[in-house]
């Protein structure tokens, strides 16, 4: 385990979140609400059957008693959620039938408990799809205050580096955004930069990248991170931001010296935001599999409360941490 995954876990516990996992029928997600809640890091609301969780539980011999259970089919609360969602999609044409149907399906239900503040954060992916995941997010909690966008970011956390802060670095978007234009660009560095300050602590200092830095190369790609650079400076001019920049000058201090020696940025970057999801993908799985970093995402962004997505060959473990880094999320937003 990081030093990052252990920050994150004590900062979860020293003000403790509750966090909802709808996928109640797979076995990792009744594990890691097990493992979660034995090591006091969240109260668990886990969305399911009670007798096949339970099942699942003993075949796992996993401890639930501290595990809140609960069915939507069963909930109390059922109706006045699917009144909510009718009251607050009816302008959009929905119908009071449809959203019961809705509230039925346990994606649909966890983003509830979160809207109607039953809990802090959901947490989903192990068992659909990115956009299962994050639709009803979007439909019911929207995005938040001031953002326009959501983008999807990986924490890496590379050993014994010399880079970022302690080897900390966001790589955004990685996960979600496939070819963000300029403004979109500005927004994921903004929101990324936001992201890093919450979850680390220390302050962000946001590259721009590209395969040209301060004009070195001329291209459409170029000048899109020329003016992404422009908007972010002209929305958030408190963030230390600097663009464009090829990944050397970025965070190389010997290479920013040469390239860009007036940058407070260049040479010390901790968030690196990148042109296209094909860029940001790559990168990230270069530096996980050549450095042996830690990758933790893909982590939403930009979302009004916090919904998360995990990989669908996630583990036990893994799921435990994104559990974490929702609660610091969701203790971001006190």
């Amino acid at each position: 385990m990081s030093q990052f995954l252990d920050n994150m876990i004590a900062k979860a516990k020293a003000n403790k979140k509750t966090i909802v996992l709808p996928e109640g029928f797979d076995k990792r997600i009744v594990k890691a609400a097990a493992d979660a809640s034995a090591q006091d890091i969240a109260d668990i609301i886990i969305l399911g059957q009670k007798d096949e969780i339970c099942k699942i539980a003993e075949a796992e011999n996993c401890d639930i008693s501290k595990v809140k259970v609960v069915n939507p089919l069963e909930d109390e609360k059922f109706q006045s959620y699917a009144d909510a969602l009718f009251e607050m999609r009816k302008a959009k044409g929905m119908t009071e039938e449809q959203a019961v149907e809705l509230m039925k399906n346990p994606l649909y239900y966890g983003v509830m408990m979160v809207h109607m503040s039953d809990a802090d954060g959901m947490v989903a992916g192990a068992c659909n799809s990115t956009s299962n995941v994050i639709r009803p997010a979007l439909q019911i909690l929207k995005t938040a205050p001031g953002t326009k966008l959501v983008s999807a970011f990986f924490m890496m956390c590379v050993p014994n580096c010399p880079y970022g802060e302690n080897g900390n670095l966001i790589f955004a978007d990685s996960g979600l955004n496939e070819n963000p234009d300029a403004e979109q660009v500005s927004e994921i560095a903004i929101s990324s930069a936001k992201t890093f300050k919450a979850l680390i602590g220390a302050e962000p200092k946001v590259a721009m990248l590209s395969y040209s830095t301060y004009g070195s190369a001329k291209s459409e790609l170029v000048e899109k991170m020329q003016l992404a650079t422009k908007l972010v400076k002209e929305k958030a001019p408190e963030l230390q931001v600097d663009g464009e920049l090829q990944l050397d000058a970025a965070i190389v201090p010997s290479v920013a010296e040469l390239k860009c020696p007036e940058s407070t940025v260049a040479g010390h970057a901790n968030v690196l935001v990148f042109p296209d999801l094909n860029a940001g993908n790559i990168g990230y799985k270069l530096v996980q599999r050549f450095a042996n970093a830690e990758a933790y995402g893909p982590v939403l962004q930009g979302i009004r409360k916090p919904v998360n997505d995990l990989s669908r060959g996630c583990s036990a473990e893994d799921v435990v941490g994104v559990i974490a880094i929702t609660s610091v999320q969701a203790q971001a937003l006190d």
